[in-house]
């Protein structure tokens, strides 16, 4: 898909339905209609635990690989704390051979350790777990034997295999708001996306300070993708758009006035305007993010937004 600026438009699948029936009809539609439109990726998120019906992210992927054969697949994102880093590798690894070396892992440590005590987690030491966790994956996808002795894990001489198709591993995108955890992504990750759950002024602010990271790491912005999730919704009545964002954001988070606070309604030229604000600050790869009517959107953005911005 060809855009003005040479930004990548990723999409979000279907996920979550509030009237609690997974709809298996939509998502198998949609993703193939997004490959044919040429989308540059198509993303899950991560809810484990929760009254929203939302299917397992590795789970959901696996049925998607085996429906498309080019676009990409990303999970935005995992928070890998609350999976066993083991499992976790061969998880993901084995969704890398499913797809044929087409995943982006997005892993996230999450806002809260609320739901710590649910797998049977301290909360305690939670960045140093997260760190160790991914140092444990990528020695099982880029060694053939493992010794490791970290605080949470030890490895003697094991072994998983196959190994990731891409190498040395998939890309890791990071989510992270924080200085901290910015610069835990540039230290240990390929790639970050801003979070959903902040509007443009917070993206102008936060991708400013990372690219002052990156600078004094030593890293090239343009080989590590920024990008942004952005949750929107195109109707004239702009009314009836927050309305129905309200709707399934308050069945997600919890609080339909979150909606109001991170949502873009408007227009297919009004959205392409607000696009465009997040491409000038930096973005070179955007993550879409339809609640409702999503064959629709994925049109209309192919269609009339992709030209604009």
């Amino acid at each position: 898909m060809r855009t003005k600026s040479g930004v990548k438009l990723g999409i979000a699948l279907p996920q979550g339905f509030p009237d609690g029936n997974i709809d298996m009809d939509l998502i198998r539609r949609f993703s193939i209609r997004a490959e044919a439109l040429e989308y540059s990726d198509l993303w899950v998120s991560d809810q484990v635990i929760g009254k929203l019906p939302i299917l397992e992210v590795t789970t959901q992927l696996a049925y998607v690989a085996a429906l498309t054969s080019k676009i990409r697949i990303g999970t935005s994102v995992i928070v890998s704390n609350l999976r066993q880093p083991v499992q976790l590798a061969k998880s993901l690894s084995s969704l890398d051979n499913l797809s044929g070396g087409r995943l982006n892992v997005g892993l996230g440590l999450g806002t809260t350790t609320k739901a710590y005590s649910a797998f049977g987690l301290d909360p305690e030491h939670r960045v140093s777990r997260f760190i160790e966790g991914i140092g444990v994956m990528k020695a099982l996808w880029t060694q053939s034997s493992v010794d490791f002795k970290g605080t949470f894990t030890q490895l003697e001489g094991i072994s998983m295999e196959p190994k990731p198709v891409q190498k040395p591993h998939p890309p890791l995108w990071f989510g992270a708001r924080v200085q901290d955890s910015m610069r835990r992504a540039v230290k240990y990750g390929d790639g970050w996306m801003g979070a959903g759950s902040g509007t443009n002024e917070d993206y102008m602010r936060e991708i400013g300070e990372l690219k002052v990271i990156l600078a004094a790491e030593g890293r090239d912005p343009a080989t590590f993708p920024m990008s942004k999730r952005v949750y929107f919704a195109i109707d004239s009545d702009e009314a009836r758009g927050m309305e129905r964002l309200r709707t399934w954001i308050g069945s997600y988070y919890g609080n339909p006035d979150l909606a109001n606070k991170w949502a873009i309604v408007g227009s297919a030229s009004v959205i392409a305007e607000k696009l465009a604000e997040l491409v000038e600050a930096g973005a070179t790869h955007l993550m879409l993010n339809p609640v409702f009517d999503e064959i629709e959107h994925l049109e209309i953005i192919a269609e009339e937004i992709a030209p604009l911005i």
